[in-house]
């Protein structure tokens, strides 16, 4: 990786592409270039063969130096330094500040190949690029530019935010983070994930910067003696905790209604017509940790409330006028014959 520092003190990590990478992307370009320069002067050829031969070779020379030089220019120049072989092996050129190139970079990159690539059949450009801690070519070098690999694989922490020290861990319980906005999280966040790549200085100085913001915030003093550093952390910590915890207790709050004892609402069932509607009632655990397993309901109420609300229980008959059966207990005595 790239050891680059930029003027904002930020180690850019860069990949630097190496020769077999760029060598592949390189005949991909050629494959395709050189193509399209044949259909061009086979057609060119078929189209000036009335012309005499000084304009043919002018017509020849033109086409030279508009497919084979200046197509790769174009193409890098619109395309931020992604040519088709480039673009199938992962790879972009860049500015030696990470940024994009424009066509000036484009112009001498492609004006030094074709020194390096066409006339010496890459030779200069392959030593070159063996030489080149960073594998660059001439071309490279003139134009201030570095191919780099896109394709690289994720790191993992790379963008996790390191833990406080363990004794600031819940010191700060009961300070008030509702003034604090969202960006000023998200530099905090952002700075505790990258200040290892930062130098020491202006490290130092980006968190005594935060601190401050955070501080008025908050409208209470960092404790003394504490790093910057470790003071944004514990109250970048103490700040998830409590999401965490809201979080916890909406996910508790938002569960189904339950009625006291164990039991379930039961809704009104329907009944057809003629049929008496049956109310909700209170289902007990088939467990039988309900109010009528305890003895707290008598079984004769039981059997009461399981009745239709029509019917009279002492009269023996419903409201109807309809006369209903009891199914008394024998007492001994006999209606006359």
């Amino acid at each position: 990786m790239s050891g680059l520092v930029t003027g904002d003190a930020v180690v850019l990590g860069l990949h630097p592409a190496r020769l077999p990478s760029r060598a592949l992307a390189v005949v991909i370009d050629l494959a395709v270039v050189w193509t399209a320069y044949l259909l061009a002067s086979l057609g060119l050829a078929v189209a000036t063969a009335a012309l005499d031969e000084a304009a043919v070779m002018a017509v020849s020379i033109a086409t030279f130096l508009l497919v084979p030089v200046g197509g790769p220019i174009v193409v890098e120049t619109l395309s931020h330094g992604r040519s088709l072989g480039k673009m199938a092996c992962g790879l972009r050129v860049v500015r030696d500040d990470g940024g994009p190139i424009r066509f000036r970079h484009a112009l001498v990159r492609g004006a030094m190949s074709v020194v390096e690539i066409l006339l010496s059949f890459g030779v200069i450009a392959c030593i070159a690029s063996l030489v080149s801690g960073r594998g660059r070519r001439v071309g490279d070098v003139f134009a201030g530019t570095l191919v780099v690999r896109e394709r690289v694989p994720a790191q993992r922490g790379a963008s996790t935010v390191p833990p406080p020290p363990f004794w600031l861990v819940g010191r700060f319980r009961e300070l008030d983070l509702s003034g604090v906005p969202d960006g000023l999280w998200l530099a905090i966040r952002q700075y505790l994930t990258r200040m290892g790549q930062l130098e020491a200085g202006v490290s130092w100085s980006m968190a005594h910067r935060l601190a401050d913001d955070l501080v008025a915030r908050t409208g209470a003093p960092a404790p003394q003696g504490v790093p910057p550093a470790a003071y944004l952390a514990a109250v970048l910590n103490e700040r998830q905790a409590r999401d965490a915890r809201r979080a916890f207790a909406a996910a508790r709050a938002s569960g189904g209604p339950q009625v006291p004892g164990g039991g379930h609402e039961v809704a009104a069932a329907h009944v057809p017509a003629g049929g008496h509607g049956v109310t909700a009632a209170h289902v007990p655990d088939p467990g039988g940790t309900g109010p009528a397993a305890e003895g707290g309901l008598p079984a004769e109420q039981d059997a009461a409330d399981a009745r239709p609300p029509g019917q009279d229980v002492r009269g023996g008959e419903a409201a109807d006028g309809v006369a209903v059966s009891r199914s008394a207990a024998p007492t001994g005595f006999a209606p006359p014959a």
